[in-house]
This record gives C-alpha cells, structure tokens and sequence, in this order.
C-alpha cells in the first residue's frame, strides 16, 4: 500500500511539473544539464541522410580525431533509439538540415584543469543549404556543443527519420565550476577496462570532467607498478589486474571525451594491500597499517609509485588520501615506537610527517596535490599551498578551507555519496557546494564537486544504476549556472526522468527516480513516470 501511494505522489510531482513547465512554453525543453542561455523557435528541421561535419574556418587540426571520434559518436547515440529508415528527400531542402559547421578557435588539444569548456552552438530555421553552427575555444567545448545538439535530435514515429524541433536554436554555454568528478573504486571490487570506459561514456553525457580513480586500497592493490612489481601481488587474482598499459588506455580514452583521469593512492592508511608483496613496508606481521612510518623503504616505494604514475596520469593533481589513519599500530609497534621516541614524535605527529613528506614527493614529481579532509583538519596550516582538501565528512569544512586561502573539492558524505542508497536524487540535486561562502575570492577557491561510488557493495553488475541518474542531478549543480537552478528540485523532475531514460536509450543502466538509489522499477509503466 505504501509503495502504490509513493508513487502516485511521484506521478503526480511529473504531471505538476509538465502543467507549470507548459504554462511557461518549456514543455518539450529536455537538456541536460541545463545550458546557461537558451532561445528557441516552433519550427522543426529533419537530419539529411548524409549529415556531416564542416570544419571550414577552424584553427584546430584534429590531427588526432578527437573532433572526428566526437561527431562519429554524435551520429551513433542519434541513430541509436530506432532504426531510421525513413525517406527525408521528400521534404523541401530548406527543411533539410545538411549538416553542422564547427570553428574551435585554438589549435591545441591539451587537457588540463581549467581548459575552456564553453560553446555557442546556433541552428537555423532555414536556408539554402542549412546548417547548424557550433563554435568553442577547444575541441573540448566543441564535444559539449555535440552533446547538447544530440539531446535536440528527436525520432519522429510518423516520418521515421531524425527531426529538430523548435528550430531556431541558439545556446551559450559553459560550466560554473572547473572540476565536475565522479569516484570509482577499482580495490574494494575489480571494474572491467571495458566497464570503466562505458562509465566514462556516461559521465561526457552528463558534462563531468574528472573521473577519480581510488585505485587501491586495504582490500586489494590491482595496478602495475614497474618499479615495484611485487606491488600487485594484492591483487584479489592473476586476472584482476591492470596493466600500466591499461591505465594508459583508460587517461588516453577519457581525454578524448574531454575527461581528466584523478589517480588517487591512499597513505598512510588504507594501504595493507601494499604488503602482500611488499611485508617490510607493514609496521609488523601481525600490525599491518598504517604503512611503517619509519622505514625509509616505505617512501622510496611512494616515489617509485609517482613516478610511474607521472608516465601514464597527466593530469596537474594526483590524490594521496591521508584519510582514517589509525597511528595505533605505530605505538604498539617496538621498532617504530622507538623511532617515533628517537625522532621525538608522537603518533599525531608522525601521521603530519608523513603526509607532508610526501606531499613533497609528488611536488617533486611536478604534481599538485588533493588530500582528504582530515589532513586540513590537523593541520592545515603546514600542508602545500599547492594542495586542494577534499571535504566528505560534512558541512562546514569548505567554508574553513577557503578561508584558509587552500582550494577545496566538496564531496560531504551526507548527499554525494553514491553508495549511500538512502540518499535520493533531490538531495542530490540540492547540495551547493558555495554554501555559507560569500567572499567572491573565496568562491573561486572551492573548485567544484564531486560524487563518490565507493565500491564495498558494487562490482560491474550494478556500477551504472548506482551511478545513475544521481549523479546527473549532481552534475547540473556543477555545470549550470547558480540563478538558472531549480529552487526546489521536484521542478526538474520530468526533465530528470527524461535523461533517465535517453541513458537508457544509449546502452546505460540508468535507475529509476521513484525511491532511492539503485531501486528496480516498482510496477509496469512508462520510463518517463518512474
């Protein structure tokens, strides 16, 4: 009985927000996340069979195809939903839309933190022949200018063919924060290659920017290490590896979809894995973690680990945890209590000179740096300038952070973690990352946002609909601009529901957005009310 009343209350939340979404004639405006200025028309454009792609006037080569793989991609999510076998040569060629003209103003295609993201992209209600135009500082804004385009491509059932509606088009775009992320965790369980690719598909759709990769943890150490190779002896198995090969693929394939890959090791804690085939770097046999603090090999394991990641992780940050450290088995330890007593430390401020230590190393390296909030909280005033806290326990620690002249990612556990089942979408939705921060510099120093899937409980039978569509609701918070949000999130809810279902449309398992976080429909029904 409550479940038939939940969802007559969600039924009944859509058809309210169609009712107040027609009253403004934004009935059919599905785009997500939502552009920073749109204008539209009421006429329609139909996809001419052999739509294509002019570059004329562009200063950008694509002598790497990212911009040609971008609109193969475009073509392919499209044409994905039906088969188009319809006939468009009927229609006059002023309906036709030819194709979509693109001028990327800057010749590189370096990405990197901060890299311009924004696009105006323009469709016409005519012309002889039409096309639509698309112009970006970077071959990156040009992928969301695409992706956004797609999302006003519709099947028509009547004419079997691709249309536009509400032709003319014209939308300026770009994203309120620079660091848009979403956190997988490959060591509680092993995630496919394959499997993390059809996550960083996912993520372009949604405009995330940075996948954070907590590759290793307690439980398991899956990551080739060439100058340590005893190092993925923690792997769970032979097979659930990934070569640095590996992890080359997934930055290279990430940052053709304009994705920055986070790598993250996390010390001193959270690192038993590392002794399997390494025991020296335990405190002792039977005291596992945090790493020995004492041994000098503990550190030149560290390097040897940025090293080889600064080989395959381009990205300026690398993340080096400092989370939950319990420093017990240092004191219970004789060999590193009597260094702790030799150094004149006590355990508080070992686990400081560790993190500073190497926060050191990965500067050496050439790497910014992200720690966890912990590292802040016990002393921030001696970590880098150069670091970036990432907030996950709670409210309240960016707005310290900030003020403390550090850069700061906001992840508070409360409402953007996605293994939290009971944490719904309009929770989601609502978290401001600029909460009780009011100083215009200040703003600037909380980077942006991120959602966390920590992976206890997921593996590749259940990644996506953990994932999805939370993480979309996040991500709107992230790219569009504060004045155009909804103040109350049941207001995008059709729009939610609608996104939902193009993912599902697209290959992804996208949940539902009755109930909480990776629920199975509850009844038969339309995607579009559930």
């Amino acid at each position: 009985m409550m479940k038939l009343l939940f969802q007559w209350i969600f039924l009944g939340l859509v058809l309210q927000l169609v009712l107040v979404v027609s009253a403004s004639d934004f009935k059919r405006l599905n785009i997500w996340p939502m552009p920073q200025s749109v204008s539209y028309g009421h006429r329609t454009l139909y996809l001419s069979e052999d739509f294509e792609i002019s570059t004329e006037g562009s200063k950008y080569p694509d002598t790497s195809g990212i911009l040609k793989d971008g609109f193969s991609r475009l073509l392919a999510v499209v044409h994905a939903a039906h088969v188009t076998d319809g006939n468009v040569t009927h229609f006059p060629q002023s309906l036709l839309l030819k194709g979509i003209h693109v001028v990327i103003f800057l010749p590189n295609d370096e990405l990197q933190y901060g890299v311009d993201e924004s696009y105006k992209l323009s469709v016409p209600s005519g012309g002889n022949p039409v096309y639509a135009h698309l112009e970006a500082q970077t071959v990156y804004g040009a992928l969301h200018g695409l992706e956004t385009f797609s999302q006003l491509c519709h099947f028509n059932f009547t004419t079997r063919v691709i249309e536009v509606r509400q032709v003319p088009w014209s939308i300026i775009d770009q994203p309120r924060f620079s660091y848009r992320g979403l956190l997988i965790d490959t060591a509680r369980h092993y995630q496919p290659l394959q499997m993390i690719k059809k996550v960083i598909d996912s993520m372009a759709y949604a405009k995330l920017n940075v996948l954070h990769w907590h590759i290793v943890d307690s439980q398991s150490f899956p990551l080739e290490i060439p100058s340590y190779p005893k190092l993925w002896d923690g792997a769970y198995s032979i097979t659930e590896r990934y070569t640095l090969a590996d992890a080359a693929e997934i930055v290279s394939y990430a940052q053709r979809l304009g994705i920055n890959v986070l790598a993250e090791i996390d010390v001193p804690g959270h690192a038993l894995s590392w002794g399997t085939g390494y025991p020296s770097l335990w405190p002792s046999k039977d005291c596992q973690q945090p790493l020995d603090v004492s041994s000098e090999f503990t550190f030149k394991v560290i390097d040897g680990i940025l090293s080889d990641f600064s080989k395959v992780f381009k990205f300026k940050f690398v993340h080096l945890g400092g989370d939950e450290v319990n420093t017990s088995c240092w004191v219970l330890t004789p060999h590193v209590r009597n260094w702790l007593k030799k150094h004149g430390m006590n355990a508080s401020e070992a686990y400081q000179y560790f993190v500073l230590r190497t926060q050191k190393i990965a500067l050496s390296h050439g790497y910014e740096i992200v720690n966890w909030e912990e590292t802040f909280n016990n002393f921030g005033n001696k970590l880098s300038r150069k670091t970036v806290v990432h907030n996950w326990l709670g409210g309240g620690v960016a707005e310290r952070v900030v003020a403390a002249g550090l850069r700061c990612i906001v992840s508070n556990q409360d409402v953007w973690y996605l293994d939290h089942l009971d944490t719904t979408w309009p929770k989601f939705y609502a978290n401001e990352p600029l909460t009780n921060i009011t100083n215009p510099k200040q703003q600037e120093l909380v980077i942006g946002g991120e959602v966390c899937l920590w992976g206890e409980h997921i593996d590749g039978s259940d990644i996506e609909q953990t994932i999805w569509p939370r993480a979309a609701a996040a991500a709107e918070r992230l790219w569009t601009p504060y004045e155009k949000l909804a103040k109350d999130p049941r207001q995008v809810t059709g729009r939610l529901a609608h996104f939902r279902c193009l993912l599902n449309q697209r290959g992804v398992a996208a949940a539902p957005l009755a109930g909480p976080g990776r629920v199975a429909p509850e009844e038969p029904g339309s995607c579009y009310m559930q």
